[in-house]
């Protein structure tokens, strides 16, 4: 029996990219359905995540020219996260599955019909994991492999490669909805949910159109949320660091004395300065890690809302 299928894509000064990526979307709900893959009531939901630009409108013009387009324009910048929780959260009220894609292309929407077949198989969440990134320069690739590797230090549960690409059936987005925590990174709570999941592998592409609204300073506070939000790894580092400090401070008295033994002259002041220094410098960099859970724990207290819909248009 053909399932409901629907396409969630966060938008984001997206004005040049989706007349050149929706027509894609929209070409791949009809041939699933031509082959009785996916239902007619299948759809492509366009999620405007309060971008500055003229993406808002774009997307009104292109729902008015097809039917199977529904748009969702948030109050406020929610981020790229909370942009996708609205619209799978939304889309899951009338969809058996949803897939969840950027905008750009760069992910191979042929993948989705292996998506499909392995949802048929039984599987709740099918991940899309990129095979190479031929298309990306070496900045961007060097950027990337650090991330992941990141993520695999502090024990994220993060899937090498996979980003926003994935499929997840209603049940898994329902039991998605009993997170309440403001603060997480999707790709490591969805990894982390214990269902029935598969991987399908993909080519990475260049963008379809525009450039990239992800900065360097972005992609970075993006890590740095990912950690600190599922990983206690910088707290471990924290007692690495005092115990570093302890070993380093004991070798300096040792030495020290050793110096004096030989010389007869103690070097207090050098043997000191050296120690506060270092002393110092690892005491600061303990409050900043703790100052991030902290400020993580405050956030968390004051329950805000993730994200506010302003207009919703079937």
């Amino acid at each position: 029996m053909p399932v409901c299928l629907y396409f969630v894509v966060p938008c984001y000064k997206d004005e040049d990219t989706l007349p050149v990526s929706v027509p894609t979307f929209l070409k791949k709900l009809e041939d699933l359905t031509a082959e009785g893959v996916i239902s007619a009531q299948s759809r492509l939901m366009l999620i405007n995540d309060a971008s500055p630009d003229d993406t808002w409108n774009v997307i009104l013009e292109l729902k008015k020219k097809d039917r199977r387009i529904t748009a969702m324009n948030l109050a406020h910048n929610a981020g790229e996260q909370n942009a996708l929780l609205a619209g799978m959260f939304t889309a899951a009220e009338k969809a058996d599955c949803v897939i969840t894609m950027d905008s750009d292309l760069q992910d191979d929407i042929d993948a989705v019909d292996e998506m499909l077949q392995r949802f048929s198989e039984g599987c709740e969440i099918v991940y899309g994991v990129r095979s190479a990134r031929k298309e990306d320069g070496f900045g961007e690739r060097f950027a990337s492999g650090s991330f992941y590797a990141l993520m695999r230090i502090a024990g994220t549960g993060q899937i090498d490669q996979h980003a926003n690409f994935r499929l997840m059936s209603k049940k898994a987005i329902g039991q998605l909805s009993a997170y309440t925590a403001t603060n997480y990174y999707l790709p490591c709570v969805v990894s982390n949910m214990g269902l029935k999941s598969a991987v399908v592998y993909h080519q990475r592409f260049e963008r379809a159109a525009g450039t990239t609204g992800y900065s360097f300073a972005k992609k970075l506070r993006l890590a740095v949320d990912a950690v600190f939000s599922h990983s206690v790894f910088p707290l471990k580092l924290v007692s690495g660091m005092a115990a570093f400090c302890g070993v380093l401070t004991l070798a300096a008295l040792v030495g020290m004395f050793v110096l004096w033994g030989k010389s007869g002259a103690f070097p207090t002041g050098t043997c000191i300065l050296a120690s506060v220094f270092l002393i110092g410098t690892l005491f600061m960099c303990a409050l900043r890690i703790l100052g991030e859970y902290i400020v993580k724990t405050f956030a968390e207290a004051k329950h805000p809302p993730r994200y506010r819909i302003d207009t919703y248009l079937e």
